[in-house]
């Protein structure tokens, strides 16, 4: 054996021996939770979801957060630990999980929901708080227990959440060890070794990440990365687009993946649409600031921690910006294609935001084609406009899994009072991301179905009915 060999495989026992008591225990909680109920699995979620949205807790988890990460701010996160938990647990007490979940006697089926088993979740410094319960609340209603993998960075924040959920597990009489977090320090072997461990793996944050799960030969569930392009059309209600992307872009200092990242604006409604942007506190930087913003976004090809995330007045003083520009709640770059990994196009996880023009609703899906290209394929896409016939023609020619119109993006994308998506903070982005689901994470991904299939009247139509046509055209 090499030497790196050996050293890598010496590295990963340790981590994989903590793992492994992780798992016995939550397997052991997993037997003991079987017997539940319906009633009894919602009455455990139900606490789960009351660890994270009691008011003192949301706002103590958003501070540990912010102070811990230096990632967001405290109000806008607190707005999340609640409103996402709030519509999570709107959606799982909507099903059935346990026993007989469907049935569909013309054809003969009878469905049985079972649990997966252990799930690892690993979550993103970004939603340190927010993340785990959401995964969490989604595992226990399919009697699944959890072990969570943190960010390294978010380990006070998710411990803490953890040790949340395990008191109003133990308030219920539900097993504490449905739900675990991994030891700190927590390192990329332990993480890997507990992908490894457990029955599925559900992946958000990094792309390094996501794939260590898809490797780990167990099944998995990762997510795409974030770059959302915005269309703002020639029908737009535009005071109504500049209140929805403002709204999205600085929601917890854009630290979500959902957040807009470009707008693509057609030509003659360009000047008003960003005059509109700046009446809701938008700063249209020139040319000069514009290379300063580049200068100081991006080190050495990567995203700056000291600036993604961070206040508008943060950015504007370590760039250099006049008064202005301190007062302002977000940037507009103005930009050009073609878009590659180096300019404006990529995603930027900070309150800046490129603008594009366009000459035509055609000319503006190509532009958002090619940011997508640099960064985002499969993720989302939102339209300002008030033609059907435009949003439908975005939704029928771009590669994404969720098209949003005329809605904050980071506000809705992750499921809304007013649409239909389900809440979540995991967005699949199908293929077109490397990911193994096309939707929104639910429910339905924590549970096994067992199908009972019993005989019905037989469904067998005539060759004629079926080759007919095939025949008429082409021959016998």
């Amino acid at each position: 054996m090499s030497a790196a060999r050996s050293a890598s495989l010496s590295s990963r026992l340790p981590a994989a021996d903590a793992v492994t008591g992780l798992v016995e225990r939550a397997r052991s909680a997993m037997q003991r939770f079987a017997p539940s109920d319906q009633q009894r699995v919602d009455e455990a979620v139900t606490a789960l979801a009351w660890s994270i949205y009691k008011p003192e807790h949301a706002r103590e988890l958003a501070e540990i957060a912010v102070a811990t990460t230096r990632l967001g701010n405290v109000e806008d996160k607190v707005v999340k630990n609640q409103r996402k938990t709030f519509g999570t647990l709107r959606d799982l007490m909507r099903v059935r999980t346990v026993g007989v979940i469907e049935e569909d006697p013309a054809r003969g089926l009878t469905l049985y929901a079972k649990p997966v088993g252990v799930v690892a979740a690993v979550t993103p410094s970004t939603n340190p708080a927010a993340t785990p319960v959401n995964k969490a609340m989604m595992a226990v209603k399919g009697r699944n227990a959890v072990i969570i993998a943190p960010s390294p960075v978010a380990h006070k924040t998710t411990g803490r959440t953890v040790e949340l959920m395990r008191e109003a597990l133990d308030r219920v009489g539900a097993p504490a060890d449905l739900v675990q977090v991994l030891p700190a320090p927590v390192t990329r072997a332990a993480t890997t070794a507990l992908m490894e461990a457990c029955d599925l793996s559900v992946v958000t944050g990094s792309q390094n990440n996501v794939r260590a799960g898809y490797r780990s030969g167990k099944p998995a569930i990762g997510v795409g990365a974030g770059n959302a392009p915005i269309i703002v059309d020639d029908s737009a209600d535009l005071a109504r687009a500049a209140k929805g992307i403002c709204a999205s872009k600085t929601f917890d200092n854009a630290t979500s993946c959902s957040s807009d990242n470009a707008l693509v604006v057609l030509d003659s409604v360009y000047d008003r649409a960003i005059a509109a942007l700046e009446a809701v506190g938008g700063y249209l930087a020139d040319e000069e600031e514009k290379a300063a913003i580049a200068a100081a976004l991006w080190v050495e090809g990567k995203l700056n921690r000291d600036l993604i995330a961070r206040d508008a007045a943060v950015i504007a003083d370590r760039v250099g910006m006049g008064p202005e520009a301190r007062s302002a709640r977000f940037f507009l770059v103005e930009d050009e294609l073609p878009a590659d990994p180096r300019s404006f196009a990529d995603e930027k996880l900070s309150l800046v935001l490129t603008v594009y023009r366009a000459r035509d609703i055609m000319d503006a899906i190509a532009t958002v084609k090619a940011i997508l290209q640099v960064k985002g394929r499969g993720h989302s896409c939102g339209i300002y406009t008030s033609s059907l016939d435009n949003a439908r023609l975005v939704a029928s020619e771009l590669d994404v899994v969720r098209v949003l119109v005329n809605q904050p993006h980071a506000i809705g994308n992750g499921g809304s009072f007013s649409n239909g998506l389900p809440f979540t903070l995991t967005m699949g982005c199908g293929t077109w991301a490397g990911n193994s689901i096309t939707e929104n994470l639910n429910y339905r991904h924590f549970i096994n179905i067992t199908h009972l299939s019993t005989t019905i009247p037989e469904d067998r139509p005539s060759e004629e009915e079926l080759f007919g046509e095939h025949w008429k055209r082409h021959g016998m």
